[in-house]
């Protein structure tokens, strides 16, 4: 017969048998929870990263994309402004972000292809910080004056940039805008001075406040303020005339090769699960065959350009080498 002080001590064996078989069990459902959290994401609100104020260009793709993601993940995707350093800031928050797919950048040819040569100093690496899901849409950059101005045509602006300094707002230093501005003004032997700004919203409204001359950046998401009381398009990067402004002539038409366009995209953090990344990326490409999604991104000459994510990073480092090639001589 067993003692009731035996009896007493197997009741807490007991406990602990199953206690360590409990957490053994709470050990591997840690050891699964990737797996798992991804299966399940999303499960709260998204951030989508832009680096520049709102109004701008890539502000205006970043809340069409955020609102037609929010319903195909049934699930918020709130877009939130981190301007500055020609949109390096919030690429630096994203690319320092916890990888759990919750921080997404909206990535562009400025901070993407032009700033890691430019700046070699960045705290972020390209694609290296990244794990790129999908471009969205490519625009072409436009030379713009005041509908005040006096420069009715690209031949009266080219005129007066000979006879004396004239100057243009672009949407911070370093970036592809002033990259492509650069290689227009060599092209055509001017000097105009840069005037950075943190966006496309202060650089209009200094523009059309007389503080600058011109105004060069992607024009199809300002299409609202090519108006006659607004801004004039003057001319335009790429290979030929966009059929929404077809009197406004291309810069390689009138014998200056400016090709160079800027484009946009989704990225997140290096180390984001990979099947976060694919869902990301399939719901994206969803939501760019949406009719009414298309049509507010393509609206003025602007070209969807959703892809894989692998493919999304070829074409990144290709962008940089391309730049590398053109920007270099500007600043070194």
């Amino acid at each position: 017969m067993r003692s009731t002080r035996n009896a007493k001590n197997e009741v807490p064996a007991r406990l602990l048998r199953a206690v360590s078989a409990c957490v053994l069990g709470l050990g591997i459902g840690v050891a699964a929870m990737p797996a798992a959290h991804a299966g399940g994401y999303p499960d709260g609100p998204i951030k989508l990263l832009v680096g520049f104020p709102p109004g701008g260009g890539g502000d205006t793709y970043a809340r069409i994309v955020a609102t037609a993601l929010s319903k195909s993940l049934d699930n918020p995707v709130v877009v939130e402004n981190r301007p500055g350093a020609g949109g390096d800031i919030a690429a630096d928050i994203v690319a320092h972000a916890k990888p759990d797919g919750y921080t997404l950048l909206l990535a562009m040819s400025g901070n993407f292809s032009v700033a890691p040569v430019v700046h070699p100093d960045l705290r972020y690496k390209v694609p290296g910080s990244f794990a790129p899901i999908s471009m969205v849409v490519e625009t072409p950059f436009g030379l713009m004056v005041s509908a005040k101005s006096k420069y009715k045509t690209i031949q009266d602006y080219v005129a007066a940039a000979k006879g004396g300094k004239l100057t243009y707002a672009s949407t911070g230093t370093g970036g592809a805008a002033q990259s492509t501005m650069e290689i227009f003004k060599k092209k055509a032997g001017l000097d105009i001075l840069n005037v950075p700004f943190t966006g496309s919203g202060p650089a209009t409204t200094a523009l059309l406040g007389g503080q600058v001359d011109s105004f060069f950046a992607p024009y199809t998401p300002l299409a609202g303020q090519l108006t006659d009381d607004g801004m004039r398009l003057l001319a335009t990067s790429g290979a030929q005339r966009n059929p929404a402004y077809p009197d406004v002539p291309t810069f390689r038409e009138l014998g200056w090769a400016v090709g160079t366009t800027q484009w946009y995209g989704v990225a997140a953090p290096a180390g984001t699960p990979p099947d976060v990344v694919e869902k990301l990326n399939q719901n994206i490409q969803q939501i760019l065959k949406q009719p009414d999604v298309a049509k507010q991104l393509t609206m003025n000459g602007a070209v969807l350009t959703n892809t894989s994510g692998d493919a999304f990073a070829k074409f990144i480092e290709s962008d940089i080498a391309d730049y590398r090639a053109v920007v270099k001589p500007f600043n070194h």
